[in-house]
């Protein structure tokens, strides 16, 4: 086999035949933006569990129970002011951007768009026939808009973190806005500083910060934001029961679902969210993995041949981090290499085309392994 080019017009090792010292690994090679590494902890739990748990009813109370572990846990990890409640449905993310079409949108709504999956909740609520197209606000990829008030808005749709890109924004209610304020936490839950009065509806999954699996959306949600889905329902608005979030409402204060969830994923999760709690709460999960950004960012701008593709240090994830390569580098063989040696998904977010890894910081995530990937890169480098 003919040595692959790594840097142009010179000859190069092979990708195929490097091997990366052991003592240069990190302890755990799993870095992937989303299903994230889940701890070994949270495994043990859910086996010593399994007889009594797996494969028993979700309506009895050996999984209410777990549920309700989950909503009482992250009350007390976000610190909910009086009257927010925890929600919980099937179908994950993208499920729930649906669902607010009907019981969170009243007639429009505002979205910030700055990558991929915050463009999907505007694409959402502009196709649905019974609101009005939504306002949306777009800035460059690498970039955030900031929310402005404007009239007839009932619902200012934010991003906490966006996931193709790496820029996270901070959450903040748009000055003199009245609706109600919606966050797409997805990757930043669990793993971002947050402040509950900031927010009405901050939803997300459970395949990033919180080590789960994906296949179930949670949502933190205001009075404000209870009130909104209890008249709308009120209204007659029709709604498949699917992505009706009065049903989901009246199931979840019965810490339950409206159809069977899946039973290893809550449990997963209410693992994670107690690790969390008893280890600090916010501070401790959001603390770990600004600690591995740290240590990314600090790497790639030391580097000759990497940098942060996101240029402003405040706008930069501390969740999931995107680094650029100079030309005569080809990340995809970077990433190729890293696999082979064990350590996996760092590639970059496909329709983002661009060449970079993309690495993920979840709080799971140990900030010596981030150490130990970005001198792995570096032997990388120099041996092709």
């Amino acid at each position: 086999m003919a040595p692959f080019d790594f840097r142009k017009n010179k000859s190069m090792s092979s990708p195929d035949t490097l091997q990366i010292p052991t003592d240069l690994l990190p302890r755990d090679g799993r870095f992937g933006s989303g299903p994230s590494k889940i701890r070994g902890e949270q495994i043990t739990a859910l086996v010593a569990d399994a007889p009594t748990y797996l494969g028993t009813s979700h309506r009895q109370a050996t999984v209410r129970s777990k549920v309700g572990e989950v909503r009482d846990g992250l009350s007390a990890l976000f610190n909910l002011p009086e009257g927010y409640e925890v929600l919980l449905g099937n179908g994950g993310t993208t499920c729930f951007w649906d669902a607010a079409t009907f019981h969170l949108i009243a007639e429009q709504s505002q979205h910030l768009s700055f990558g991929e999956f915050s463009s999907k909740f505007a694409s959402a609520a502009k196709e649905a026939p019974h609101i009005k197209d939504p306002s949306i606000i777009t800035s460059e990829v690498g970039t955030h808009p900031t929310a402005v008030a404007e009239e007839g808005v009932d619902l200012y749709a934010l991003t906490h973190n966006e996931t193709s890109t790496g820029v996270m924004m901070p959450i903040v209610r748009p000055a003199g806005a009245t609706g109600l304020v919606a966050v797409d936490a997805t990757s930043g839950a669990g793993g971002l500083m947050v402040d509950a009065n900031e927010f009405d509806c901050y939803y997300f999954a459970p395949q990033k910060s919180f080590s789960s699996d994906g296949g179930l959306w949670l949502a933190l949600c205001s009075p404000a934001a209870i009130e909104r889905i209890e008249s709308l329902a009120a209204s007659g608005r029709w709604t498949p029961a699917f992505f009706d979030l009065k049903i989901t409402l009246d199931n979840s204060r019965l810490n339950q679902t409206y159809n069977t969830p899946a039973l290893a994923t809550i449990h997963l999760l209410a693992s994670q969210i107690k690790w969390m709690n008893e280890n600090g709460g916010l501070s401790f999960s959001s603390g770990r993995s600004r600690t591995s950004a740290e240590i990314l960012y600090s790497w790639a701008e030391a580097s000759d041949f990497a940098t942060p593709f996101v240029t402003n240090p405040a706008d930069r994830s501390n969740v999931v981090g995107t680094i650029d390569f100079s030309d005569d580098i080809d990340a995809t063989v970077i990433a190729k290499v890293l696999r082979a040696n064990g350590v996996v998904d760092t590639d970059p977010y496909r329709k983002l085309g661009r060449n970079q890894l993309r690495v993920a910081m979840f709080p799971s995530i140990d900030s010596e392994d981030v150490a130990s990937l970005c001198a792995c890169i570096n032997w990388i480098v120099g041996n092709l």
